[in-house]
């Protein structure tokens, strides 16, 4: 029995091919598919228009995918040109990529903090990408609690010479952090300080200058620690004006505190904020986006029995044992992981709130590791001006 072919007639604007054609709404069918030519010269498709990615080497299109990911603000950025095509997709994750990428491409929320987020800055990291090893390093040495991997992480990017990653280390051995009080050691922090500061990080100055001047893991040096300090809030100052000019225009960084309260003490010279302790009275600086992360994860967890946050808002370090920071010896109210973060803090908030109050060692201090006690006490280095 024969059947009957129907002939379906051809319908305008409407997807009718397996090749995946659409139309423009133009009445012009237009093919998905790229079509390669044999001789390898860009092949015209069915629009008329050549497709010439096809034909460029993978070299280049490797260094331009590098280009675009150092310079990207936002993972958005980088996330779209991997999404245009499969080639770019799979090149886009090539460790010469990765490697260069900037630290805005893998800017995460700790609310979008996902298993993916921590494939892809270990990705990111193995690459050779000093700020992802940063970033993840600090992520889970005091979010994960993964002390030793955190440590190596910050290790590997400290050898890249990486002055946050100096820095950080430095603090970690100052506190003694992810053990007890007997692991502190204040010569391998001010080594690191040392090398951050030659490289230009300001809080490794500012910590380095106070440990000169209070003879904290180094042999005291007072002029030496002076230096630094004006070093540190001359560059601070450098760096503040030459990004927000409008701050040199206002010229209320060049006052000093006007409390009658906090008008003497550790104030030297004619009351020239680049002569104290902690500098002018500039905005602060964008935090790190490995500290803003710690900040806004411990924002809504609940730390363990007695353990406190650094009271910098711009840190987010957290204390791996009761006691390990030191307090304010003035009030004793406020808690600072570093010199640096105290300073910040002070010129941010805590001078306005710093009085003298009477403190009484509660049960709680002394049953704990006699941390504390070093802490409030003047020899660990930890003075407030008033």
């Amino acid at each position: 029995m024969k059947t009957r072919r129907l002939s379906y007639p051809k319908v305008n604007n409407m997807c009718c091919d397996k090749r995946k054609t659409y139309c423009n709404f133009s009445g012009e069918n237009t093919c998905r598919k790229r079509v390669k030519s044999s001789a390898g010269t860009p092949a015209a498709t069915v629009s008329g228009q050549c497709d010439y990615l096809d034909t460029l080497p993978d070299d280049i299109v490797l260094f331009i995918l590098s280009k675009l990911g150092s310079t990207a603000s936002c993972p958005a950025d980088f996330i779209s040109v991997l999404s245009t095509c499969k080639r770019l997709n799979a090149l886009g994750v090539n460790s010469l990529v990765l490697s260069k990428v900037s630290p805005k491409t893998f800017v995460v929320k700790s609310k979008n903090w996902s298993e993916s987020a921590h494939r892809f800055l270990k990705r990111c990291s193995d690459a050779g990408n000093v700020e992802a090893c940063y970033t993840l390093g600090m992520i889970r040495f005091y979010c994960l609690q993964n002390r030793g991997s955190g440590a190596s992480l910050m290790a590997k990017a400290a050898i890249n010479s990486h002055a946050p990653a100096l820095y950080s280390l430095a603090v970690i051995q100052f506190n003694g952090s992810g053990g007890s009080k007997n692991d502190k050691d204040l010569r391998a922090g001010v080594a690191l300080c040392a090398r951050a500061a030659f490289l230009g990080h300001i809080d490794a100055l500012r910590e380095l200058g106070h440990c000169l001047q209070d003879g904290y893991g180094v042999r005291q040096n007072i002029a030496e620690g002076r230096r630094f300090l004006v070093q540190a809030n001359a560059r601070e100052l450098s760096s503040v004006l030459s990004t927000t000019p409008s701050a040199l225009v206002s010229g209320n960084w060049m006052t000093w505190n006007t409390l009658p309260n906090l008008r003497h003490g550790n104030v030297v010279g004619l009351g020239c904020p680049l002569l104290s302790d902690f500098g002018c009275n500039v905005p602060a600086q964008e935090p790190h986006p490995a500290n803003r992360f710690l900040s806004e994860w411990f924002s809504d967890k609940e730390l363990g029995s007695g353990l406190r946050l650094c009271s910098h808002a711009g840190c987010g370090r957290p204390e791996t044992r009761q006691h390990e920071f030191r307090r304010c010896s003035v009030c004793g109210n406020v808690n600072y992981c570093s010199r640096a973060c105290q300073a910040l803090d002070w010129k941010i908030r805590h001078k306005m709130e710093c009085t003298q109050v009477e403190r009484l060692v509660d049960d709680g201090d002394a049953d704990g590791d006699g941390d504390d006690n070093d802490n409030v006490n003047e020899d660990d280095g930890m003075f407030v001006e008033r």
